[in-house]
């Protein structure tokens, strides 16, 4: 799971640990979390060749036990810092956006799908967001890289249907494209600090947090927690959070 220092990542972490899983964390921050379960890697996703060569070194072995009989990845962390119109786009971090949001993600779907014992189930969860499927001014990298990764997810479980027949396949491989809504992160933070001439929509976010629309990462964590758990999904579905109704 990547993205565990904080946030959703970190609500995930926990609500898998209390569910007795094992959980394996990566985000470049250290983290608070201590459990005799959790494992934390120190990885920046922003090196594509640090990242594959740390998770092949260190987690290979690991998630290929024969004893495993489930294996889930939560791509969470994503950053969203690149905030501004088209017109100021720096090139080169877009580049640094798109290996985060996309390339790493997109590569450990890969990795998780050859790893680990043929035949177990595996449950992939790539965290989206309402501005991959709608326009906002000032999200261009945040929405073009979320964008991208939901795509992704759906091609990739195009190619996992192709596969049955051929002796390749692993055929309990499902894809889940989640939106969590609006989760009171450090995402929403930066979004309601901004200036109004780099996000032109600043006032959205204030009043989200004004009008207590927000809602603890811990709701949208035990829903990805259902989806890892549970069977019968489609290859390739999406989803949304769904508050509680008190």
């Amino acid at each position: 799971m990547t993205g565990t220092s904080s946030g959703i990542g970190q609500a995930v972490a926990i609500e898998l640990l209390k569910r007795g899983w094992m959980v394996v964390g990566a985000s470049r921050r250290p983290v608070s979390l201590q459990h005799l379960n959790y494992r934390h890697l120190c990885l920046d996703l922003a090196d594509p060749e640090g990242l594959a060569s740390r998770v092949d070194k260190e987690l290979g072995v690991l998630f290929s036990d024969p004893q495993v009989n489930r294996l889930a990845l939560v791509n969470n962390a994503a950053d969203p810092g690149l905030l501004g119109p088209v017109v100021r786009i720096d090139p080169a971090e877009m580049l640094r956006i798109y290996a985060i949001n996309v390339a790493a993600p997109t590569w450990l779907m890969g990795w998780l799908t050859r790893t680990g014992p043929s035949g177990v189930p595996r449950r992939i969860v790539n965290v989206s967001t309402g501005a991959a499927t709608n326009a906002f001014p000032g999200l261009c990298a945040y929405s073009n890289t979320k964008a991208a990764l939901r795509m992704a997810g759906m091609v990739f479980s195009t190619e996992i249907n192709a596969s049955e027949g051929t002796g390749t396949e692993n055929p309990d491989t499902t894809i889940l494209s989640y939106e969590p809504g609006t989760v009171d992160t450090s995402m929403q933070r930066t979004a309601r600090s901004t200036p109004v001439e780099t996000l032109p929509i600043v006032d959205f976010f204030a009043n989200l947090q004004m009008d207590g629309m927000l809602v603890s990462p811990s709701e949208p964590a035990r829903e990805i927690a259902d989806y890892i758990e549970n069977d019968g999904h489609e290859r390739f579905t999406e989803g949304r959070l769904e508050p509680e109704v008190t």
